[in-house]
This record gives structure tokens, sequence and C-alpha cells, in this order.
């Protein structure tokens, strides 16, 4: 394997690491943040739940559904008159979660900027590529994340939206805001 092969590899690897970070890091800071809030929250929701026979829905599902809202990914509700989409955050009455639509965006500058960085890319053209292989390891967790997050009721379930799950939240995102913080990597490297 020649040292080029090395990096490359070593590359990816720093990449899908910054990505996982991303992805872990923004769940937990949105858990931390909103957990009892989204506690509050379910109790509408366990009643109804409660009428279906089935348990309450656990604080870590819920914080799940506001963590994918804030990649502007809708949750999808079952109901008597079909399924019904909705963004908790964007429904919020007060807008006290309107900030959390910051926090994919910035850990995935964190992460692009982070694995070009490591790379040693030096000028814009090298980061921008290096920055979007965040999406190596950002895509699968959103996909293993969207069906976590989804609680069965009845015939249905609460869940993430799949394909905007897929393509917005594993894709876009991080391609697009690793991509920027890859290409901020490279211009910082190439002006010192």
């Amino acid at each position: 394997m020649a040292l080029t092969d090395r990096r490359d590899a070593r590359t990816v690897g720093v990449a899908a690491a910054s990505g996982t970070a991303a992805y872990v890091l923004g769940y937990l800071l949105v858990y931390v943040t909103q957990r009892r809030g989204v506690e509050e929250r379910l109790s509408a929701f366990n009643f109804m739940v409660d009428l279906f026979g089935s348990d309450p829905i656990p604080a870590w599902q819920g914080v799940g559904w506001l963590f994918y809202n804030a990649h502007f990914v809708d949750t999808e509700i079952p109901g008597f008159g079909g399924t019904r989409v909705e963004n908790f955050i964007a429904a919020s009455d007060d807008g006290t979660l309107t900030l959390l639509y910051l926090v994919p965006p910035v850990l995935l500058l964190g992460a692009g900027f982070a694995a070009a960085f490591v790379a040693d890319v030096d000028d814009l053209g090298d980061g921008v590529p290096i920055g979007a292989l965040v999406t190596v390891a950002y895509l699968p967790l959103a996909v293993v994340g969207a069906v976590a997050f989804a609680y069965s009721i009845g015939d249905g379930s609460i869940r993430p939206d799949l394909v905007t799950a897929v393509l917005l939240a594993g894709v876009v995102y991080p391609a697009l805001f690793g991509a920027v913080g890859g290409a901020l990597a490279g211009v910082v490297a190439g002006d010192s």
C-alpha cells in the first residue's frame, strides 16, 4: 500500500469519525437541552397511545423526532383521518426551539473542518471534497436513527419521514455543510 493510499484511507476514516461525532453530539445536545420539554409534550401523545393499549413513548424517541426536525425532516403521525406530518420545532408557539435548527449545520461545519484539517489540505479545492466525506458516516446513522426513532402505535408508527431523513438529513446536510467546513479549513490553511 502506497503512502497516498494510506493517507486516503486515513482521510476517509477521519471524515467518518467526524461525521459520527457530529451526529452523536447533535442528538446528545438536543437530548440534554430538550428532554424535559419533550417529556411534557409527550404527555398528550401518551394519552392517545394509552387508548391503543401501548406503552408510553420514551423521551429518547421524542428527542429523536426533534433532532430530525432540526434537519427539516417532518415527523409522521398516524391518526384516524390518515397520517399527518409535523415539524415540532416549527410548530412551537414561543419559538424557543428555533435554535435547534443551528445544531446540525454547526456540528457538520466543524466535522468537515476537522476532516480537512487532519487531511492537511492547503486550499479550498482540496477541502471541499474532504469535508463532504463526513457523509460516509452521517448517512448510515441518519438511516439507522430514522428507524430507531420510530414508535409503533396501532397499525402505524410515529417516526421521522424516511425519504427526507435519508435524502435531507443523511445526504444534503452532511455533504453541504461538511463541504463548507472543509472549504473553510482549506482557506485557513492556505492563508497561514
